[in-house]
């Protein structure tokens, strides 16, 4: 279970068809993991779907919006291994808009129960009461957060470094709720710096992340996220699809793509010292790009390649 999945490559960026040079990056593919349930998502919910079947759980609960790679993970992740799965939605609209929607409908393909709320229920998802009325509902189920973050899904991001791993002088992932960087941290020498690139605006992620491990050989960056979560712009598309042609590597538009952009620059701004090696966490998120275009060709804007 989950281990026979276990085939991530190190793949080398060729930099000199970028006209850069003097700096070594190669990204680890995790969303080569599985055909659904790709990169950190794998990663968070092994150890968790090991804890429900010992707690004889049988549905797994959570939540998230529109396009969440988290949804349409525990969805997968529900089928492939005997889970009944309910996605508690944000956004009342969304009710007659799942065939609509390419990662609710996989999601619906999956066998999953939506429940769709109001974006000041959502706000709420926290409370006790709200999980009391839950629970009053759908009965006994095993409970995953949005994003998937909590001390099981870091056990699992622990494991994404492995000892070819530890020459590396930098490690770098992008940053949503913090757990993947936690354990990426967590599993980091402590001579490699740990870059985060976070998808929303701000760094409020370290506190988070100071629950989960007591190293400190990392940074979080925000410079990159364009505005906040979900945010994109024509220079981004473009600069993703010129890095697909150039490496056949795909990108998301929410995480890895504007983590790689972030690397780019940063290499070209000098931050990183000469000669270096850096890694990369593709943390999968592919899903994504359809819903995206769509809003793209909305806008009349470039579309993912």
């Amino acid at each position: 279970m989950f281990e026979e999945y276990y085939k991530v490559k190190n793949q080398i960026i060729p930099l000199e068809v970028f006209s850069i040079s003097n700096y070594n990056l190669v990204i680890k593919r995790e969303d080569q993991l599985h055909p659904d349930i790709s990169g950190n998502k794998f990663r968070k919910l092994k150890y968790n779907i090991f804890e429900a079947k010992r707690s004889n759980k049988s549905t797994l609960l959570t939540f998230g919006g529109a396009y969440s790679n988290h949804i349409a993970a525990v969805a997968a992740t529900g089928k492939e291994y005997g889970f009944k799965t309910i996605g508690i939605i944000r956004g009342e609209e969304l009710i007659d808009k799942v065939d609509d929607n390419a990662t609710l409908s996989f999601a619906k393909s999956c066998g999953m129960l939506f429940h769709f709320i109001s974006r000041e229920e959502y706000r709420k998802k926290n409370e006790l009461s709200f999980f009391e009325n839950l629970k009053s509902v759908y009965g006994d189920f095993y409970l995953l957060p949005e994003g998937g973050t909590n001390d099981l899904a870091v056990k699992g991001c622990t494991e994404i470094l492995t000892k070819k791993d530890t020459s590396f002088d930098y490690i770098c992932a992008p940053v949503g709720t913090g757990g993947t960087i936690s354990g990426l941290i967590e599993s980091s020498n402590p001579t490699q710096t740990v870059l985060g690139f976070s998808a929303l605006k701000g760094t409020f992620q370290t506190s988070d992340i100071q629950k989960f491990t007591k190293k400190t050989n990392y940074r979080i960056l925000d410079d990159y996220c364009l505005g906040g979560y979900a945010k994109v712009n024509t220079e981004l598309i473009e600069f993703m699809n010129d890095f697909k042609k150039k490496t056949a590597v795909s990108l998301d538009p929410i995480y890895t793509g504007k983590m790689i952009f972030g690397i780019f620059d940063l290499i070209n701004k000098g931050c990183f010292k000469e000669n270096s090696t850096i890694l990369a966490i593709h943390t999968g998120g592919l899903q994504a790009i359809d819903g995206m275009n769509t809003l793209l060709k909305k806008k009349n804007l470039p579309i993912i390649i």
